[in-house]
């Protein structure tokens, strides 16, 4: 990392950055490699900016580099360095060379060993930029376009996550990883339940080195993914179905893990925190032979949780590396994984004040307002006649946020002892093999095998209500206010349900890609042949019971902010079986797409697919529905395409623009019915414009995208179908759901990464996204639980002290997130929201020979926020805890 920066205060420096950058190179040319330079040093620093490997003997690198302006063909840039000399350059692959005397007759298999490795024998001294950081981890992984083009040549929109900053961050879930990435944020709704977050308000779909990690297409189950075996985090925005098989319209987020390594090194980490959080973990990795290594990575974490949201969880990971030759390599890894993990699904619950029926400001409120059913509509069905004393006594409960945001339960919540964690398994086994056919055709296949096991009992509904005129009944049971022998309860809670679920998932999926690369004339380019394959099979079976607003035996909660829950086990209070079916998942897709190398500044990527899914239904009976249902089915088929075009204004500036169509499965977990069989599947397009700039000799990384993403042909369900006989609105003779809404969003990221000197580095993204639900022809406003706007920041700076032999690494975080929609206009909310908020999180590190000690300590001021919408209230976020790291390597 470069140093020349290193005598500027930070804060000055901080409020100049970007005007001083942009300044620095506005009037830049490219400057041609000057002749003067060692050419093993030119090698070496070609090898590692653009991410290839050399290999040459010491003794046959000798002399400067020939004077060369930038060429944009890696191949075209060794040619033209190698000029005149005795040397030749042998390609084994797109990024692998072999340098070596015209006249020696060796093979080039002997040359191409670690020891020749040239940048093993560099005379400068070793310079990581942040570009070049995060060039070689999208290079490696080839996530956005499964080619070799560089992240200034990328016409994507990606951002990715280094170890070293989820280090810092002292990240141990995928959860954790939010902060640090633009458009990607919590999704709403979603009971609690996994990751299930959003990019630019829309589906995810996740990865584990590009194959397939679960997917939340009304996917009710997901894990909670950990950091543990995870390198980097790497976020594709935009639908990639034609690259990754049934995918979703936001993107995928791709979590690279630990690889084999041959060096020898071991690591052991322990953790101690807040509300009794204790972990170790062991990471070890060495070569076996000269061709083969292994990594194992084992983790144990638990603690009981703020809230009494506890977790457990036991991780084992094991990888194999085998080099049959260094043309044919194999990659052998398992997983598995095992924990609990409590949930909580309603939060701090909105009480139930329809603001657009009562017409006046909460604060003006009177008990006249709070007017009882008079049967305007000539129905003959009125609501609960409250006395005026009980208006009253309910009116002094009545806050002035009531109807618009979370009632504070304090260090209360809704969590009952009926819930149960949710028993996650996983088991991953994955074979991936590389074949280098020649120094331009390259051939990877992988295979994979997942089963994914889940069982919780969570609880939802719990609603409090004060007053809601809906479909012209005031306060028409079970949607009211609680009267129970003449006695008010106006904290009650009603409608209560709890849903216990059983879920299996088992999946095969293969993926092959072949790579051609090719020159003719001034153009260049790769030609990648692509097909996948996948097979899923899902069981999945839920039972509810219900308070007496459902026909069932559970007690009423008769005080939100103290609860009475009721005693025993779930199966006490007569469940109901609700769900019961089995479904497979069949799915194919092949693709083609060439990258373009039009001249030394404009690429282009273009791509098409073809994709189809089929889905298999067997209703296997419920106490609604008894019996075997007939088998359904859906099958679906279409093409999607991409069109990307990058422009390198110069050697610190591109600019791109891409446009991309997909299509998946509307639902993967969700049930068909007949009505459903010739339903289509879901299209998604997105439209990207944006820049990537880089300054300060690679230390600064800067991106900005404009977008629009949108995903169409959803289903929601008609809030007036309840199944349930027992219930007062029991009602089955209107449609149970309807297929026309879409999800739309449009705004601007941008992602910062600077590493200015030795002392200090700074991440920083911001986001304005603008996201809506449309159903039929009505738009709801901000989709719900995602922000407008949000800003999140982490800088770290080191300062040596001299009464120590080693410097200190101090860091600090804020993040910021605008208020979020819980529209919920079927529960009289139709204005609710999560307050906006900003937190502040702190670490302290000391890294001395094989020790590294961490403080992290986060939401340092304690803020009272809430960290994602729920059913109709918000999930409260952490109060100050802190946690401390200690880390042995040997």
């Amino acid at each position: 990392m470069s140093s020349k920066y290193k005598n500027i205060a930070p804060l000055s420096l901080l409020t100049s950055i970007i005007l001083a950058s942009f300044s620095a190179s506005s009037l830049a040319e490219t400057t041609p490699l000057s002749s003067a330079e060692p050419l093993r040093d030119v090698l070496s620093d070609v090898a590692k900016t653009q991410n290839i490997t050399i290999y040459a003997k010491p003794s046959v690198i000798k002399g400067n580099a020939k004077a060369t302006n930038s060429i944009k063909s890696n191949r075209a840039l060794i040619n033209a360095l190698l000029a005149d000399s005795n040397l030749e350059a042998v390609w084994l692959k797109s990024n692998t060379v072999v340098i070596k005397d015209k006249e020696n007759n060796e093979s080039v298999a002997s040359i191409a060993i670690p020891a020749n490795n040239i940048t093993k024998y560099q005379s400068k001294i070793e310079r990581i930029s942040v570009y070049g950081l995060h060039n070689r981890l999208i290079l490696e992984s080839g996530t956005a376009t499964k080619s070799n083009m560089t992240l200034m040549q990328t016409p994507a929109a990606i951002v990715v996550v280094d170890k070293l900053l989820l280090s810092e961050q002292s990240s141990t879930t995928l959860q954790d990883s939010l902060r640090n990435i633009s458009g990607l944020t919590q999704a709403g709704n979603n009971y609690g339940i996994g990751d299930n977050l959003s990019i630019r308000g829309l589906g995810a779909n996740y990865t584990y080195d590009g194959i397939y990690g679960g997917a939340d297409l009304e996917n009710g189950y997901n894990p909670t993914r950990s950091m543990t075996n995870i390198e980097s985090v790497e976020v594709l925005k935009g639908p990639a179905t034609g690259l990754y098989g049934m995918g979703s319209a936001g993107g995928v987020i791709n979590l690279i893990e630990k690889k084999p390594q041959e060096k020898e090194s071991y690591e052991i980490k322990a953790l101690v925190g807040q509300w009794n959080n204790v972990g170790v973990t062991l990471d070890a990795t060495s070569a076996l032979t000269d061709n083969t290594a292994y990594r194992i990575v084992a983790n144990y974490e638990e603690s009981d949780g703020y809230r009494d949201l506890s977790s457990e969880r036991s991780e084992l990971y094991a990888s194999l590396s085998y080099n049959l030759s260094a043309e044919n390599r194999f990659l052998f890894s398992a997983a598995y994984i095992k924990d609990s993990i409590q949930i909580d699904s309603v939060g701090d619950p909105v009480r139930t004040l329809s603001l657009d029926d009562i017409n006046v400001p909460v604060e003006d409120l009177t008990i006249a307002d709070l007017a009882n059913d008079t049967d305007a509509d000539g129905d003959g069905i009125t609501g609960v006649q409250l006395t005026e004393a009980q208006r009253t006594e309910l009116l002094s409960t009545v806050l002035p946020n009531d109807g618009l945001t979370p009632y504070d339960l304090g260090d209360g919540s809704l969590i009952s002892p009926l819930s149960t964690p949710n028993d996650g398994e996983e088991i991953r086994i994955k074979v991936r093999q590389d074949i280098d056919f020649s120094s331009d055709l390259m051939l990877t296949h992988q295979v994979q095998y997942r089963d994914y096991s889940s069982d919780f009992t969570r609880q939802t509904g719990g609603l409090n209500f004060i007053y809601w005129n809906r479909n012209g009944e005031i306060n028409a049971d079970p949607r009211a206010p609680l009267v129970l022998d003449d006695v008010l309860y106006p904290y009650a809670a009603r409608r209560q349900e709890y849903r216990q679920q059983f879920a299996e998932e088992k999946t095969w999926q293969y993926f092959i890609d072949l790579t051609n690369t090719w020159s003719s004339g001034l153009f260049s380019g790769e030609h990648l042949i692509s097909a996948n394959y996948e097979h899923r099979e899902a069981s999945v079976q839920s039972s509810s019971i219900y308070d007496l607003d459902g026909g069932g035996s559970l007690p009423y909660i008769l005080d939100i902010r103290n609860p009475n829950w009721p005693t025993g086990n779930f199966e006490d209070y007569d469940p109901s079986l609700k769900t019961n079916y089995d479904k497979t998942i069949s799915a194919y897709g092949v693709s083609a797409q060439e990258v373009i190398y039009f001249d030394n500044a404009l690429t282009g990527r273009f791509g098409v697919s073809y994709t189809a899914i089929e889905q298999d239904y067997q209703h296997k009976g419920t106490d609604s529905a008894p019996g075997v249902g007939e088998e359904l089915d859906t099958d679906d088929s279409g093409l999607s395409f991409n069109v990307g075009l990058n422009y390198q204004v110069s050697e610190q500036f591109a600019t791109f623009i891409n446009y991309s169509r997909g299509r998946t499965a509307y639902s993967i977990l969700g049930s068909l019915d007949a009505d459903g069989d010739d339903r289509e599947d879901s299209e998604s397009k997105s439209i990207d414009l944006g820049f990537r700039y880089k300054a300060f000799d690679e230390d600064l990384l800067l991106s900005f995208v404009l977008f629009e993403t949108s995903r169409t042909n959803l289903r929601y369900s008609n809030p007036l179908y309840n199944d349930n006989e027992n219930a007062t609105d029991y009602n089955i003779d209107v449609t149970q759901y309807f297929y026309d809404e879409s999800d739309r969003s449009r705004g601007a990221e941008l992602d910062l990464n600077l590493a200015i000197n030795e002392q200090w580095t700074m991440n920083f993204n911001a986001t304005y996204l603008d996201a809506t639900t449309v159903q039929g022809d009505a738009e709801e406003g901000q989709s719900k639980g995602v922000p407008l706007k949000y800003v999140r920041l982490w800088t770290s700076y080191q300062h040596q002290f001299s009464a120590l032999p080693a410097p200190m690494k101090f860091s600090a975080g804020v993040s910021y997130e605008d208020k979020r929609s819980l529209y919920a206009s079927g529960y009289g909310l139709p204005y609710a929201y999560i307050p906006s908020y900003s937190i502040i999180d702190a670490a302290v590190s000391y890294q001395l020979n094989d020790w590294d000690l961490q403080l992290n300590i986060n939401n340092l001021t304690d803020t009272t926020y809430y960290s994602k919408a729920m059913y109709a209230g918000g999930l409260p976020g952490e109060s100050r805890n802190a946690k401390v790291t200690a880390t042995y390597r040997f």
